[in-house]
């Protein structure tokens, strides 16, 4: 029997169990490193007994005692028991439903009962990295056909929470990512909000980006919002831009990204399940998706954004959301700032209406909430854009934003980051486009979205004539490491930039 005790190590969502070396081999427990294991301890008042499953790591020094039984962050909340109570560890078996892993990855399908016991595991962090690798790599290597990726989307639905905001229409926007800067959520949920549209927005954080919605949301207000927190905002104000880890929507979902974020991948079966079973989860009834395509963006070309977009339409039918599939075109970032503080500076440039406001970002958040308000009928056909223009220029939006970051509860913008560089236009010409995947590495080398206030500043756009050498991209380091990561990796990317018409 060995003392429970916490251990101050983040290990992002995985249960990692930690013994001492010596009390594994005195006492002939027959365990490895890396081997899965079960803690089982009881609660001294109510004599109730909790389990959870963990990996197993072995210490050599004095991190722990010899009968101490030492558990991560995420392990010791979810065992639920306080430090110091008596617990024991036992060799698990693995879960059963790797095996329907395994069959998928050789070839197979998957049914919505498989769906089900996959995603209940990975719910309640039954699985290691490396098996939630394996299924993340399964759905990639061997494509969901429809009906698997229905099932995959319901059983994401059916593993969490549901927000339930009353009679529609209740409102949603997502984007697919992969376009910097590309903020419009934080205008356009104002806009439709001040308009009488209810729209609870909840957003994710990066995960191959230098900055998701709730990064740059969090900069200006709390996302972190509870079931009932949440509740209240929206009733009081009508929307809100909140974190949608905190809700437990979907909670398989945020635990897969663990393992898709370091390993780079956000998959289209992923994708359509993630984003489809999150709208569902938070009580929408109508969403508008946003498929940007370009040279650089997830998407290349038009003909595959209407393919992958018959996919999400399917989806949206069988779980029963209203979608209107949105294709649009980029030639590279949107707005000025790429990372959290210089994002959230663009966003309430737009909303106030100052003068040097970037305009792409405005345009692309009136046409997005134009769609909405005409597809719930709170416009007439054709008259959306006019009114999402004068909730904006009139102001009523940019009061709607303050009400909201008041009620989430306002947060002290961050400082700007200390250190500054520069990248240089290679020639002279017409900037055609820019390289969206290479911006985002530059602005994560940078920092982002980690230190919020790093990230680059565009100092010149697609269509602009530009001269040798004239300053084109501002850098945003905190640290001389970050800076001259991101001026390495300018310099070894000469396509950063394409010239020409």
């Amino acid at each position: 029997m060995f003392r429970l005790i916490r251990i101050a190590i983040d290990t992002h969502s995985e249960h990692v169990i930690f013994l001492h070396r010596n009390a594994v081999t005195r006492g002939a427990l027959g365990l490895q490193p890396l081997d899965r294991v079960r803690v089982i301890g009881r609660d001294p008042e109510s004599g109730k007994v909790h389990e959870i499953q963990g990996v197993l790591n072995f210490c050599h020094d004095s991190l722990i005692a010899e009968d101490e039984i030492g558990l991560s962050e995420s392990a010791f909340a979810d065992l639920g028991l306080l430090s110091g109570s008596p617990a024991e560890a036992r060799l698990a078996a693995p879960p059963e439903s790797i095996a329907q892993v395994r069959n998928k990855l050789a070839g197979g399908r998957l049914t919505r009962a498989e769906f089900d016991a996959i995603l209940r595991d990975v719910a309640q962090r039954r699985y290691s990295k490396v098996e939630l690798s394996m299924f993340v790599l399964a759905c990639a290597l061997r494509r969901l056909d429809l009906e698997e990726l229905a099932d995959f989307t319901r059983a994401m639905i059916a593993c969490g929470n549901r927000l339930d905001f009353g009679e529609g229409p209740i409102a949603d926007k997502h984007c697919i990512g992969g376009i910097p800067g590309n903020r419009t959520t934080m205008i356009l949920v104002p806009i439709v909000a001040s308009l009488g549209v209810k729209i609870p927005k909840t957003s994710s954080r990066a995960i191959t980006s230098p900055a998701g919605t709730a990064d740059t949301m969090g900069v200006l207000a709390d996302v972190g919002l509870g079931r009932d927190r949440m509740y209240d905002v929206v009733d009081r104000a009508g929307g809100c831009i909140a974190w949608g880890g905190a809700l437990d929507l979907a909670p398989a979902d945020d635990v897969l990204i663990t393992v898709e974020r370091p390993m780079g991948i956000d998959t289209e079966a992923q994708m359509i399940a993630s984003i489809m079973s999150k709208k569902m989860a938070a009580g929408s009834t109508f969403a508008v998706i946003d498929i940007p395509t370009g040279r650089t963006a997830k998407v290349h070309t038009r003909a595959e954004a209407h393919t992958l977009g018959a996919r999400f339409e399917a989806i949206a039918d069988a779980v029963g959301l209203d979608l209107d599939v949105v294709v649009t075109e980029s030639t590279g970032p949107i707005g000025r700032g790429i990372g959290p503080r210089l994002e959230a500076l663009d966003v309430l440039a737009v909303l106030n209406g100052e003068e040097d406001a970037p305009v792409d970002l405005r345009e692309k958040s009136l046409f997005l909430a134009a769609r909405i308000l005409e597809a719930v009928g709170a416009v007439g056909p054709s008259e959306g854009y006019v009114a999402a223009r004068e909730a904006l220029d009139s102001g009523r939006a940019a009061r709607k934003f303050d009400e909201i970051v008041e009620l989430q509860g306002r947060r002290e913008i961050p400082a700007e980051a200390p250190l500054r560089g520069e990248i240089r236009s290679p020639r002279d010409g017409r900037l055609r486009s820019l390289d969206c995947q290479q911006i985002n590495a530059l602005a994560k080398l940078a920092g982002a979205p980690a230190h919020p206030a790093a990230g680059l500043c565009m100092l010149r756009k697609p269509g602009d004539v530009v001269v040798r050498d004239e300053p084109l991209i501002e850098i945003h380091a905190r640290s001389e490491a970050h800076l001259r990561f991101a001026e390495d990796h300018a310099r070894a990317h000469s396509d950063l930039f394409e010239f020409g018409y």
